[in-house]
């Protein structure tokens, strides 16, 4: 990766989470339910048997609201372990029963929750800080996801508040989109 992307990335994602510290708390619940209900009227939602959430941390979309309904309609949820070698694994969600704090902060299945194959997955839904209007997206830095969507050929979709959403993100080769972003108000088709 280029110093200049590099750079790029870490100037943007220093604005985003200023921005993001400045959303007021009820907003956040607010954007929140907006944006998982957008989520869950997806017929894409729909027709999932298996789909891969995330925890959501900080100011994320409180992504956990999500696991209960889906499950009791019948879905399987799951979630990522992320291993050393910045590859991550795909494991049940069984409840925080079963689980462990990852040192980056999040709920993980633990190791005895069953193990799932990528092409199990019908559909997951890609942690950002924030994505752009063609569906890239600005993460963390650790490159678990767009290892993994590289290889995954379901479909894709990102959470974005729409204060957070950007023109274009800084990207590189190896940079994975999604398929469809979901705002508070707009749901953004990127790949047909």
């Amino acid at each position: 990766m280029s110093t200049t992307t590099i750079e790029e990335k870490c100037r943007l994602r220093e604005r985003v989470r200023s921005l993001e510290r400045s959303i007021p708390s009820e907003e956040l619940k607010e954007s929140d339910r907006l944006l998982l209900d957008r989520l869950m009227a997806l017929p894409q939602v729909a027709g999932s048997n298996v789909l891969l959430l995330f925890w959501g941390m900080g100011r994320e979309p409180d992504t956990q609201q999500l696991f209960a309904p889906l499950t009791a309609a019948g879905k399987t949820v799951l979630l990522p372990r992320c291993l050393p070698g910045g590859e991550m694994e795909l494991r049940a969600w069984q409840g925080r029963e079963q689980a462990v704090r990852h040192p980056y902060g999040m709920w993980e299945p633990s190791e005895c929750c069953p193990l799932f194959a990528a092409d199990a997955v019908d559909l997951v839904l890609v942690p950002a800080l924030c994505y752009d209007r063609a569906g890239f997206r600005l993460g963390r830095g650790g490159g678990f996801y767009d290892r993994f969507l590289a290889r995954y050929g379901g479909f894709s979709v990102g959470l974005c508040r729409q204060a957070l959403l950007q023109d274009r993100v800084p990207r590189e080769d190896h940079d994975q989109g999604v398929d469809l972003v979901l705002t508070e108000e707009q749901s953004i088709l990127c790949k047909i």
